[in-house]
């Protein structure tokens, strides 16, 4: 329903080729890898920006770390380098302490579109946008990393439960969310889950559901995989650069707000037919799909999550964040989304 309305919305907006007049602009944007569902919001915006202003305003996307490796495009947005990237929060989590909270485990964001909603509004708060200016960036929009789930070898844990001693390749929150339940993470670089995982370093892996387990074959060795978990997700933004976003003509600034219904919907679609296609696939494969109650879900989020939660409140207001009041409008934002999408 709300895709929908989100390229409808967007088709309304949008105006005849010609009609955003303006000068040459040429802009750069720097991200890792190739091509994917995590790229087709950008691949969007930039279609729309140039569609709109007839090739007058450009933005190339560089792929595969040919501008700045994915963990450096924060600093060499301040540095001038280019002029929008992506980012995932938790490279460099030291440099914005307050929009960290959406790195936080269990957040109430599985849905995409209230996943969509809520990181528009707390990308707006005054708080968050003042971080990001120390950088000479603002934040455009999220890339909506699809929540981590869990999948893995032996047993399948059935229950919270289960995780008790079981080894588990989970980072940031999400490892000590699982750490709370008893598991033990482990912290392995991605490429090397598949030949850790088939050794036995580990039972499970925690990545973005579906498209991680798939992009490293882990189908092929597992048995078992979580549904409902949602365990926790990256925050990868979208940044442009301040002093180059300023220096735009007001109806080439305009383009943005304009161009990120479409842009919504055009990952909200991406990341849904990935979804489909590996779902099926390990349907061929016989893995076995978990999904939790929601008594085994409440028992996640009061021993997995809600410390975390509590420990990053406390650690960050004593550092000057307004971090209660940061968690609190996530959560706020969630409710309101949800029933405003009647999926309460």
């Amino acid at each position: 329903m709300f895709v929908a309305a989100m390229v409808c919305s967007a088709a309304l907006s949008g105006t005849p080729a010609l009609a955003v007049d303006g000068p040459k602009v040429a802009w750069n944007l720097s991200v890792w890898g190739p091509p994917r569902a995590f790229t087709a919001g950008i691949e969007s915006l930039a279609s729309y920006v140039s569609k709109e202003t007839d090739g007058k305003f450009t933005i190339k996307i560089h792929y595969g770390d040919a501008l700045s490796k994915g963990p450096d495009n924060l600093d060499n947005i301040k540095l001038g380098a280019f002029e929008m990237a992506q980012i995932c929060t938790g490279y460099h989590p030291g440099k914005h302490l307050g929009i960290n909270a959406l790195d936080l485990p269990g957040l109430p964001l599985a849905d995409p579109e209230v996943h969509a909603m809520v990181h528009d509004t707390f990308y707006k708060h005054p708080y968050i946008a003042n971080e990001f200016k120390r950088w000479n960036a603002m934040l455009v929009m999220s890339v909506l990393q699809p929540q981590s789930e869990l999948m893995g070898v032996g047993d399948p844990p059935v229950t919270m439960a289960a995780f008790k001693g079981m080894r588990v390749r989970a980072l940031g929150g999400t490892g000590a969310a699982m750490k709370n339940l008893g598991a033990v993470p482990t912290s392995v670089p991605a490429p090397e889950v598949y030949n850790a995982l088939e050794r036995g370093v580990f039972q499970a892996v925690a990545f973005p559901y579906t498209y991680a387990f798939a992009s490293y074959k882990i189908p092929e060795i597992a048995k078992w995989y979580t549904t409902n978990l949602s365990p926790g997700a990256n925050n990868c933004p979208t940044i442009a650069a301040l002093d180059a976003f300023n220096k735009l003509p007001p109806q080439y600034k305009a383009l943005f707000d304009k161009a990120k219904p479409l842009a919504y919907a055009t990952l909200i679609k991406a990341h849904g037919e990935t979804d489909k296609k590996n779902l099926a696939d390990w349907e061929k494969k016989g893995l076995k799909a978990i999904k939790y109650s929601p008594e085994e879900l409440k028992i996640f989020e009061q021993t997995g999550a809600a410390p975390v939660w509590s420990a990053w409140v406390k650690d960050n207001a004593a550092k000057g964040v307004p971090a209660q009041e940061l968690l609190d409008l996530i959560l706020n934002e969630a409710k309101k989304a949800k029933a405003k999408l009647g999926k309460s």
